[in-house]
């Protein structure tokens, strides 16, 4: 059940993640008022282990700016469920960034509160629409979007010169709003990371006194724009380890160093102990099998194909079985 607030429940401000699912009493949309009516949506802990965007607003709704808020602000606090655990999400429970509308699957109870949540936003016109995350391994802080619009681009251009743009995986809050406002999704780094809740916090405050969003394009020096062509799973079949050797994958312990690296062809891995046939699945954002055209076996290696970029790279290998190993991405150049 949505709980829907017109105001700041008691004890919001101070909560920690673990204490908001006793505070909220389930997933809550939480509308607070401004000087321009028309809102910035924001959605944080849509997985559980992921605060930076719960501690960038409440730093900043302690200390609001003089005179109150300039914009209205409308707050989804997702998956209180899975924050009370520490943990993405729950076992055997629906991912709360993949289930919103246009996602590949439908009809979990998870499915229909987003859909209410869309409908309800698209109802109060939202000015812009921010989706805070962090991510388990060494990323650089940046900003996604699913539209190659000048709006889209200022918007995350205002959070950094590192922008990413993907249309795959579907069911992603981004992807759903960006039908009716400009919407970003924002990286932050590791959970823990003060410099990112920094970071989104001051993103917020500047999306909230915003007038317009610059509809001109973004000048190609100030932009660093990548193209997320797969995404990147192990199959359930397939063993993998960070530290055993003894698996049908032992993954670089420091693969996660990879990300945002432009790799040659060549590049290793892990190191493989098996004759599976599939031992890593990468498919496009059209959903095509195209693991053949990034990934082979050589010496024993698991090596690109190709020279690519990832991002994403994870040693969690809960986060790994429950979403993805990486995405890979390519340079795009700005017209």
């Amino acid at each position: 059940m949505l709980k829907e607030w017109d105001h700041l429940p008691e004890g919001f401000l101070s909560a920690r993640p673990a204490d908001l699912e006793g505070i909220l009493g389930g997933p809550a949309l939480i509308h607070l008022p401004g000087r321009r009516p028309d809102p910035v949506f924001v959605s944080v802990m849509l997985h559980g282990n992921e605060p930076a965007g719960l501690e960038a607003v409440q730093a900043l709704l302690r200390n609001p700016p003089p005179g109150g808020l300039p914009r209205s602000l409308s707050l989804f606090v997702g998956n209180v469920s899975a924050a009370r655990l520490g943990v993405r999400r729950l076992e055997g429970q629906a991912d709360y960034n993949r289930v919103w509308p246009g996602s590949d699957t439908d009809d979990t109870p998870e499915h229909r509160l987003m859909a209410r949540i869309t409908d309800r936003m698209r109802e109060l016109d939202p000015f812009a629409s921010v989706d805070v995350h962090n991510n388990t391994g060494l990323n650089p802080h940046y900003a996604c979007v699913n539209r190659l619009e000048h709006r889209f681009l200022q918007l995350a251009t205002l959070f950094g010169r590192t922008v990413v743009y993907f249309i795959r995986p579907r069911g992603v809050q981004s992807l759903a709003f960006a039908e009716f406002c400009p919407a970003v999704t924002l990286e932050c780094g590791k959970a823990g990371d003060a410099r990112g809740v920094e970071h989104a916090r001051d993103f917020i405050t500047a999306c909230l006194q915003l007038a317009k969003i610059p509809s001109h394009p973004v000048a190609p020096h100030d932009i660093d724009l990548f193209h997320t062509v797969a995404v990147v799973k192990v199959p359930d079949s397939v063993t993998f380890s960070f530290t055993s050797a003894g698996e049908d994958l032992q993954f670089d312990p420091d693969l996660d160093r990879m990300n945002f690296r432009e790799l040659p062809a060549g590049t290793a891995l892990a190191t493989v102990r098996s004759t599976k046939p599939v031992l890593v699945e990468a498919r496009s954002e059209t959903g095509e099998d195209v693991t053949e055209e990034y990934f082979t076996v050589h010496q024993d290696r698991l090596v690109l194909r190709r020279p690519m970029m990832p991002s994403m790279l994870t040693l969690d290998e809960r986060v790994v079985r429950q979403d993805c190993l990486c995405y890979l991405m390519e340079r795009m150049e700005m017209k």
